[in-house]
């Protein structure tokens, strides 16, 4: 597991191909990351199903709870079978995207 902090932002990659491990690691270190807008890169995991992003869903839930932003990163996807309260994003740049207008809607007050 690789941990890149970018000002209000920490991008964790996951560097040993083992989605469930990593999973477990995020849970466990999530308190170090609370404070940061996360973006979870999954782009090393090719044959991701529904049902793994889908167990991201309570750390979303969880960290959106708190007004900050939760991105999974993930290419070859079916976007539209995940559950509208994740955030999936096909790159870096759109999770980056993402991530800034989530700001500004907070920023403003929605």
């Amino acid at each position: 597991m690789k941990v890149d902090q970018k000002g209000h932002t920490v991008t964790i990659r996951d560097t040993q191909g083992d989605f469930m491990s990593f999973l477990m690691k995020v849970t466990h270190q999530y308190k170090t990351f609370e404070k940061h807008n996360i973006m979870i890169d999954l782009l090393l995991h090719k044959d991701l199903s529904t049902n793994d992003i889908k167990q991201f869903m309570p750390l979303s839930k969880q960290h959106k709870k708190a007004k900050k932003s939760f991105v999974i990163i993930t290419s070859d996807f079916d976007y539209n079978a995940v559950p509208a309260k994740l955030t999936v994003v096909p790159s870096l740049l759109e999770a980056h995207d993402i991530i800034e207008m989530e700001e500004i809607e907070r920023d403003l007050g929605f």
